[in-house]
């Protein structure tokens, strides 16, 4: 009987599994195809909402019969398949996709200014009232109040075709053209064909010079500093090798995969973003053993609203551009800095703040990774291979759920033992006490310090492509 149970619950997984990454991929083409202008703030819009799914599900449990669990089972089922039939109808009826003008594009910039904060209000909505128990009555005014905040960015647009509302309010915001995208088609043309001048005016090699040769496949194949053999060291020799030389190279998988820069990016995304899944995976368990049962639905909202708050945050490097511009892979180090900073302070204390912060700033560093790591793709990678090559990329999501999942397996079922207050629940054994996951809390934070380093890599191995693009950006723009 167990095993049938398992094979069911393991079919319906893989299901909901082949579901998202579908669903997702359409999304990130979409965002693609139809704001190119735009592009990593419609990304992080689409992924932010993903965020708060799991806050509105017990908002809507809540409000329905909070005494049903499968009601969780019966929402994810209707829920994404009504939206997706609502969805199809513009999808299929969108319009072509030509080159907007500027004020198009300056329209559309409101609009996304207009969306990120209703999302953040949105956000605090749900992070405040996601997890409170209350009676049924308040809690379907809640819902509704819910329904309302996601439905209400439909009305957005036709509100700021209203001109004479929104005037005042449009010119206090000053955005040129394509101001809030790293990597515009137009802007990347321009910056190929100036790096290809620049590489032919040089000349060869001399022994005063520094000269960036390209490849086929953009790669920077030599660099000679002031004097011939200055480059020394393995990691110097690991930080010139097969460089990027510009943003927006179109990668195909075969290219993709013998790429340094992929493989640091794949790492990094593996033992951060995906480390902290795995944690809201286990967030139950580890409440449980903590004697913090009573609050999972409080930790697991609270998890899902730093997330969203996270995959909002990623918009912000694209705001401030014209004021602080630092490489998008910059931006990729500094979000995982709270996750090793969130498992050392997890095995540090059992208290219940501490699980509460410890959650939080997981949840939000691995929402930024998550949003961010799309326009990554995109910009390193080129955007017409998007759709396949994030897909290569997430690869690493079942690979670590498999690899954590077991390690905290085996670190839980080993601090199983009599008299250490562990209890027996049917025929399963639970262990209770900090001793149950202090171990996976310290090799998380260990794994995660890993990714940090990868990150950081690709930091300084990306950063001259994302400076050179900025200058001609800028110096395009004067002229």
């Amino acid at each position: 009987m167990k095993c049938e149970v398992f094979l069911f619950v393991f079919l319906l997984c893989l299901l909901a599994g082949c579901s998202i990454c579908w669903f997702n991929t359409v999304c990130f083409v979409l965002c693609n195809q139809n704001f190119p202008a735009h592009r990593p703030l419609a990304i992080s819009l689409t992924v932010s909402y993903n965020g708060v799914s799991a806050a509105l599900y017990a908002l809507a449990a809540n409000a329905i019969d909070p005494s049903s669990d499968a009601l969780y089972l019966l929402l994810n089922a209707l829920i994404p398949l009504l939206t997706s039939v609502v969805s199809l109808i513009p999808i299929l009826r969108q319009p072509s996709l030509d080159p907007l003008p500027p004020d198009a594009v300056r329209r559309d910039s409101l609009i996304f200014l207009l969306l990120n904060f209703l999302a953040v209000v949105t956000g605090i909505y749900l992070l405040v009232f996601g997890s409170t128990t209350t009676d049924g009555t308040t809690a379907r005014i809640l819902l509704s109040g819910a329904i309302f905040l996601l439905i209400f960015p439909l009305c957005i647009p036709g509100v700021v075709y209203a001109k004479n509302w929104f005037r005042t309010v449009h010119s206090s915001f000053h955005f040129d053209g394509s101001g809030l995208i790293l990597v515009d088609a137009d802007d990347l043309e321009l910056h190929k064909e100036l790096l290809s001048r620049h590489a032919s005016s040089i000349g060869p090699i001399g022994n005063g010079s520094l000269t960036r040769l390209l490849s086929d496949n953009g790669s920077v194949i030599a660099i000679t500093r002031q004097k011939t053999g200055e480059i020394e060291g393995c990691c110097q020799r690991m930080l010139v090798r097969d460089q990027l030389a510009m943003l927006g190279q179109e990668h195909p998988a075969g290219v993709l995969v013998c790429r340094i820069d992929f493989w640091l990016y794949y790492l990094a995304y593996f033992c951060g973003g995906t480390i902290g899944l795995v944690y809201s995976n286990n967030l139950g368990q580890i409440a449980q053993s903590l004697g913090q049962s009573s609050n999972t639905t409080t930790l697991l909202t609270l998890y899902s609203s730093f997330s969203f708050f996270g995959r909002l945050l990623s918009a912000v490097p694209d705001y401030i551009r014209a004021k602080f511009y630092f490489a998008r892979t910059g931006w990729l180090t500094i979000a995982l800095l709270p996750t090793p900073i969130a498992f050392f302070l997890l095995a540090s204390s059992d208290s219940a703040v501490i699980l509460h912060v410890g959650t939080a700033l997981v949840g939000l560093s691995s929402g930024f990774i998550f949003a961010a790591a799309v326009s990554i793709t995109s910009e390193l990678f080129g955007p017409n291979s998007v759709g396949v090559n994030h897909n290569i990329l997430i690869t690493n999501i079942p690979v670590g759920s498999l690899v954590y999942g077991c390690l905290a397996a085996l670190v839980y079922d080993a601090n199983i033992s009599p008299g250490l207050g562990n209890i027996l629940m049917s025929d399963s054994a639970v262990c209770m006490g900090r001793q149950c996951y202090f171990l996976t809390f310290l090799l998380w934070g260990c794994i995660s310090v890993l990714g940090l380093v990868c990150s950081m890599l690709l930091f300084f191995r990306t950063r001259h492509a994302y400076d050179l693009f900025e200058q001609n950006r800028i110096s395009t723009q004067l002229y």
